[in-house]
């Protein structure tokens, strides 16, 4: 046994090994992040996929297991841009987190259509694993504006509620505006401003101890 068996390091080949191992999965989530971007999941078998991105198919079936998980993870890098672009900009005036928030999402469903219109309406069946990646959006998306609106993430049960009832208008509008694409973005983020804006003074009028923003602030 060798001195960094011993201490429970990993030798330096070891460690460029498992960064080369890291590299090359980033490589084949980005090609699939590609191919996945107007492609249905139905639609690339993996010997399209491993096609396009000249390995071998048993390469993909070695990072990911199989068609499914290789999806998921395509998902889950693609939707973690998003999360982190929520949960960023927080020197910014409440309002204008807001506003850049809800165009983010935007442009992420505009440029990423057949992925989001997957993980909002529940992947291939009932899949459990993707309503999980929508759920985490949505948290994401409701922190930034709880705490844009009251400084607070923890919200009363009145509150969530009519949040989510504004998330579930957000996420119908941008599928309809997917299937469409006749309003530009900037038109589509100001609607749902104001219809959040509108569900902000419902919930000040069910629960006064979160009081709508002053408008501009």
């Amino acid at each position: 046994m060798n001195n960094s068996q011993r201490s429970g390091q990993r030798s330096p080949a070891t460690a460029r090994d498992t960064e080369r191992s890291r590299a090359r999965r980033a490589e084949l989530i980005a090609i699939g992040r590609k191919l996945f971007a107007d492609t249905s999941y139905d639609a690339l078998s993996m010997d399209d996929i491993a096609r396009h991105a000249d390995v071998a198919k048993g390469l993909i079936y070695y990072y990911f297991k199989n068609k499914r998980g290789y999806y998921l993870a395509i998902i889950e890098e693609s939707v973690a841009e998003l999360v982190v672009r929520s949960d960023s900009d927080t020197g910014l005036p409440p309002a204008e987190r807001v506003r850049r928030t809800i165009d983010g999402y935007l442009r992420y469903a505009q440029h990423h259509q057949a992925a989001y219109r997957t993980i909002i309406t529940g992947g291939v069946g009932f899949d459990t694993e993707v309503h999980a990646i929508r759920d985490g959006v949505r948290e994401a998306i409701l922190t930034t504006i709880a705490h844009g609106a009251w400084g607070r993430g923890e919200i009363q049960l009145v509150t969530r509620m009519a949040l989510i009832g504004w998330m579930s208008a957000v996420e119908g509008v941008t599928l309809d505006w997917l299937a469409h694409q006749e309003l530009p973005r900037e038109t589509v983020q100001a609607l749902l401003v104001r219809m959040l804006g509108d569900a902000l003074r419902a919930i000040e009028h069910f629960g006064p101890s979160c009081p709508a923003p002053v408008p501009g602030s």
